[in-house]
């Protein structure tokens, strides 16, 4: 069930509402009512009013960046939508903010074990699936360079977007931090995280004090339960 809700945006994104943890405005689109020139108007009038731009148009269903737009006015949303429709019939627009990027690893059942807190930068616009991909493109920080309250904070909430989902096992959760006005915000989580040499699941748990072998036995333990 985890990962089904968090496989589709919209699904996670409504779960996360019910429970009222904090996260980016946003609005769902049905890509089969595109084509509905009454439809496309209103959605923009309520992108404008409740989001307002830069904002990402995204597929529901899709990771790593794929199928992502950035769009700067309202032609670039409609030319994001019809990109977005290509890969899902289920679309998110999410308003664009200026934050960091931080990212914790969960990891058990009701026990929830949690990892220090990580931190992405990358050098360009945004964290798209180059960027991502790339050597050299983006960076980890771990730990990140928040204080403790801060930290804490984002473990609450992790739990909470765990609990939120049904997620159990493995996840790692991603969180907005918008600086200028010390606000979290969820971004997502992924319960299948990546176990490349760059990838933060493993790396977050290297720098809490587990390697990848205990992580791995970890897991599989996990699993048994």
């Amino acid at each position: 069930l985890g990962s089904a809700l968090a496989m589709d945006k919209l699904a996670m994104k409504a779960a996360f509402k019910a429970a009222e943890i904090p996260q980016v405005p946003y609005l769902g689109v049905n890509a089969s009512q595109l084509s509905n020139e009454n439809y496309l108007e209103e959605l923009i009038k309520k992108l404008e009013g409740k989001l307002s731009y830069p904002c990402f148009v995204k597929p529901a269903n899709l990771g790593s960046s794929v199928g992502i737009t950035k769009a700067l006015n309202k032609q670039e949303v409609l030319n994001g939508l019809t990109k977005a429709a290509k890969f899902d019939q289920r679309i998110v627009i999410e308003k664009g903010l200026i934050a960091r990027e931080l990212e914790c690893a969960a990891l058990g059942h009701e026990d929830l074990k949690l990892s220090v807190v990580g931190e992405v930068r990358f050098d360009s616009d945004w964290y798209d699936y180059e960027t991502k991909y790339s050597e050299g493109r983006s960076t980890t920080i771990i730990p990140a360079a928040i204080p403790k309250s801060l930290e804490d904070e984002i473990h609450k909430q992790t739990k909470r977007a765990c609990q939120a989902l049904s997620v159990s096992g493995m996840a790692r959760v991603d969180f907005f931090y918008e600086e200028c006005i010390q606000k979290i915000w969820i971004n997502e989580v992924n319960t299948l995280p990546g176990f490349t040499h760059q990838s933060m699941y493993p790396m977050l748990w290297r720098a809490s004090g587990v390697t990848l072998e205990e992580l791995v036995c970890q897991l599989v333990e996990a699993a048994r339960e």
